[in-house]
């Protein structure tokens, strides 16, 4: 049991509540960058994360015009959720393209993931099609 704490202790990072800025720049993981990419992909002091089981839409490259106003939103509503302090608790796997999969859970425990998922602005990943433009 004490290892499985110690474990779960290892794998989580809290950080205090402030404002998330916008992915910019190069470099971000030796200069131990903090940002939000969109919806489901950020940093946490240079660790690229991927958000475990959902989906948002894309903003770099959109399938529609929709998608990317949809990915916007998606994106600026995680940052205000994380604004109010979170915790990224990493799961010890990688995704498809290496980067770390991981939860953002909110102070109040909520799962941001899930939030984005009720408020319609994600989906559950794997998801079936890309519904921001109708396919």
């Amino acid at each position: 049991m004490i290892r499985t704490a110690l474990a779960l202790a290892l794998l989580t990072t809290p950080a205090l509540a402030h404002n998330i800025p916008v992915c910019s720049g190069g470099d971000r993981a030796a200069r131990k960058v903090t940002c939000i990419v969109d919806g489901d992909t950020g940093w946490e002091n240079g660790i690229k994360w991927r958000a475990l089981d959902v989906d948002t839409p894309e903003i770099s490259s959109p399938e529609c015009p929709e998608e990317k106003g949809l990915g916007l939103k998606a994106r600026d509503r995680l940052r205000q959720l994380m604004a109010g302090g979170y915790t990224i608790e990493w799961t010890g796997g990688k995704g498809k393209y290496g980067r770390q999969l991981a939860r953002v859970r909110l102070a109040d425990g909520r799962d941001a993931g899930q939030v984005l998922i009720d408020e319609g602005l994600s989906q559950p990943w794997p998801n079936k099609g890309n519904k921001w433009c109708e396919r």
